[in-house]
């Protein structure tokens, strides 16, 4: 897919703005906090139904109005046109129409218009808890396996209600409720079988092209690795639910399961997290991204949108210039970017692409220069 126009009314900085693009290369140059970012979560919605940086979708709305509208036009490989609207009012709910009409359940869009994002924000990948690597995992699998998706809905849903049950139970007896438990815990093992055996089958894979994308950043002199942890290695889900029974009661939470798995980031078989410099995490998320680019391209069969917000920040000109290059070459789609230089910007994009637009942003608008 490529995303010919944008348009924006009431979302974040933007009252209303209108833009064509590219369709390879496009940049968006101005100083910090002006809403380059913005525009790039904008194309990021389109495609997830959701914005990258909070899930509160009211905090998206400009401040003062009641509601927010996105529109994407893209094109198809096989030369049609798509539609896409997001739209949000404040306390309202949230709507998305594909050529004009609604989706009724939201996870039937994911996967129409696949997008990978890096953002200064995905240091929290290494520096942060589990959580944010699984979901770096469920996003990338949930844009092109739907079964997927479904299981991993249906897995929170449960989880979320035995948790509940176990908070509401408090002091008292386990019998009259321990039927509720027992078909909360099958539905949680069929539902998590599934997650864990894609998820194994994916770190496999995953874990030989990050390999192969931190050489061509770094070079060879550092070895890297990524490994899956997971409590159902070498054990039965149920058992392990119903092992911990006692413990989930006095916790008020379920506390084994897929929901606790990991995904270990390993330089030279340390712990990234603990020796990682900032130049090593930087280019270990780069890595993980265009990995992440490959492999939603090679199972969906559709080239996703490429979205790096403020990547060069921290990266010398030469480093700026071969990663551009990399991710110009190597990867086929639509590439979005946001850089606060044009001085430093524009004269490498001259060098790798001929077809690269630069917009400059600035007083909530977004100028072509020519």
């Amino acid at each position: 897919m490529i995303l010919k126009k944008l348009s924006l009314v009431n979302f974040k900085n933007y009252e209303q703005l209108n833009l064509e693009f590219s369709d390879r290369i496009n940049c968006f140059v101005g100083n910090n906090g002006v809403g380059k970012t913005n525009l790039l979560d904008a194309i990021y919605f389109l495609s997830m139904c959701r914005s990258y940086f909070n899930n509160v979708d009211q905090y998206n709305i400009r401040h003062n109005e009641e509601l927010f509208v996105i529109q994407g036009t893209y094109h198809t490989s096989a030369g049609h046109s798509e539609e896409v609207l997001c739209s949000y009012r404040r306390n309202g709910r949230k709507i998305v129409k594909r050529n004009k009409k609604e989706y009724e359940r939201l996870s039937e869009h994911i996967g129409l218009i696949p997008v990978v994002m890096i953002t200064p924000n995905d240091s929290t990948l290494i520096t942060e808890g589990s959580e944010e690597r699984r979901r770096l995992i469920d996003t990338i699998i949930s844009q092109y396996n739907k079964n997927y998706l479904e299981q991993l809905i249906q897995y929170n849903r449960i989880l979320q209600q035995r948790n509940r049950l176990l908070k509401d139970m408090g002091g008292q007896p386990a019998a009259p409720l321990l039927e509720m438990f027992d078909i909360y815990d099958e539905q949680l093992v069929a539902a998590g079988k599934i997650i864990y055996d894609e998820r194994k089958k994916f770190v496999d894979e995953f874990g030989i092209v990050f390999m192969e994308m931190y050489e061509q950043i770094a070079g060879p002199a550092e070895h890297v690795q990524l490994f899956y942890h997971s409590q159902l290695h070498g054990a039965d889900m149920l058992k392990l639910l119903q092992q911990n029974f006692g413990k989930d009661r006095q916790l008020e939470y379920t506390s084994v399961g897929i929901h606790k798995d990991d995904l270990l980031l390993l330089i030279d078989g340390m712990p990234a997290k603990r020796i990682a410099s900032q130049g090593q995490q930087k280019t270990f998320l780069v890595a993980l991204k265009l990995a992440e680019y490959n492999l939603i391209q090679k199972h969906s069969h559709k080239r996703p949108l490429l979205l790096l917000d403020d990547l060069f920040d921290k990266f010398d000109h030469q480093r700026v210039q071969r990663l551009i290059e990399l991710t110009h070459h190597i990867l086929p789609g639509q590439i979005f970017i946001t850089d606060t230089e044009l001085e430093r910007i524009a004269p490498i994009l001259s060098q790798v692409s001929n077809g690269h637009f630069i917009f400059r942003i600035g007083n909530n608008e977004a100028v072509r220069l020519e």
